[in-house]
C-alpha cells in the first residue's frame, strides 16, 4: 500500500474539490488557516502551506484584513509581454489545442501593408486560428507574417508549435506594440469562438519585431467572460 500524500497536499486538495464542484465560486472566502488546522489536526504552519502554494498556483488570492478568496480563473494573458497561449493553457494545468481555419499567401490590403509596413499589393503569409482551452474556445489568432523574415511559416505544425512559437523560434522577438479595445464581433466570428454576437469582447492588435524588422501583425479577439490582460508596472530600481 502506498502512503498517504502530505498533510498540507490533503488540504490543497479539499480546497481544490470545492473550487472545481462549484461549491466555492470565483470571490468566496474560503476558512482562514486557524480553522483549517482545526479540521484537519495539523499546524497552522502547514495550513499556510497549502494555502500559499494554490495561491502561487492562481487558484486563490490573498487580501490583507480580509482573508483568502477563490480568484475568477478567466484565461489571463500578460499585456506587456508575448507569452505562448499553449504553455499559459498547460501552464494552469488545463488541455490546450488549435484550430487552422486558414493558411495561405495572399497579396496585402491597405491594412495589412501599412501595418506591415510593406507596399500595397506585396505577398504576405496569413493564417487563422482558434485556440482552444479545455475545448472551449479562448482565443481566435488572425495573424499576417512577412515571408521575408519567416519563409516557411506556412509550411509550419500549428499542432506541434503555435504560431508564436514558430516567429521566436526563427526571429527572437525584441519589441511588440498592443492596442486593446472592446468590440463586438460578427456572426461568423461568433460562430468560431461559440458565443453570441450580443457578447463583449477583447480585441488586440499586436505588432512584433525583430530588432529594426516588423515580422507580424495580429489580431486576437477574446470572448470578455473567458479571459483577461494583465498589466504589472514596478517603479522599484535596482
Amino acid at each position: 500500500m502506498g502512503s498517504s500524500p502530505p498533510l498540507y497536499l490533503q488540504i490543497q486538495q479539499h480546497l481544490l474539490e470545492k473550487i472545481h464542484a462549484g461549491d466555492w465560486p470565483a470571490h468566496h472566502q474560503i476558512p482562514p488557516e486557524e480553522q483549517l488546522a482545526r479540521d484537519f489536526g495539523v499546524s497552522r504552519m502547514t495550513a499556510n502551506k497549502a494555502i500559499r502554494d494554490l495561491v502561487q498556483k492562481g487558484y486563490l488570492t490573498r487580501q490583507p484584513g480580509l482573508g483568502t478568496f477563490v480568484t475568477d480563473r478567466k484565461a489571463e494573458s500578460p499585456l506587456l509581454d508575448v507569452h505562448n497561449i499553449a504553455e499559459e493553457v498547460r501552464g494552469r494545468g488545463h488541455a490546450y489545442r488549435n484550430e487552422v481555419l486558414t493558411r495561405e499567401a495572399i497579396e496585402a490590403d491597405d491594412e495589412v501593408a501599412l501595418r506591415l509596413g510593406m507596399r500595397l499589393g506585396s505577398r504576405v503569409f496569413h493564417t487563422l486560428l482558434v485556440h482552444y482551452e479545455d475545448e472551449v474556445p479562448i482565443q481566435l489568432e488572425n495573424r499576417y507574417v512577412n515571408p521575408r523574415w519567416v519563409p516557411d511559416y506556412l509550411a509550419s505544425d500549428f499542432d506541434r508549435q503555435t504560431p508564436n512559437e514558430v516567429l521566436v523560434a526563427a526571429c527572437p522577438i525584441t519589441d511588440i506594440e498592443h492596442i486593446v479595445e472592446a468590440v463586438l464581433v460578427d456572426a461568423r466570428t461568433a460562430d468560431w469562438l461559440a458565443i453570441d454576437t450580443a457578447t463583449p469582447c477583447l480585441s488586440m492588435v499586436r505588432r512584433t519585431w525583430s530588432g529594426d524588422q516588423l515580422i507580424s501583425y495580429a489580431r486576437l479577439i477574446h470572448p470578455g467572460d473567458r479571459y483577461k490582460l494583465r498589466s504589472t508596472v514596478s517603479s522599484r530600481r535596482d
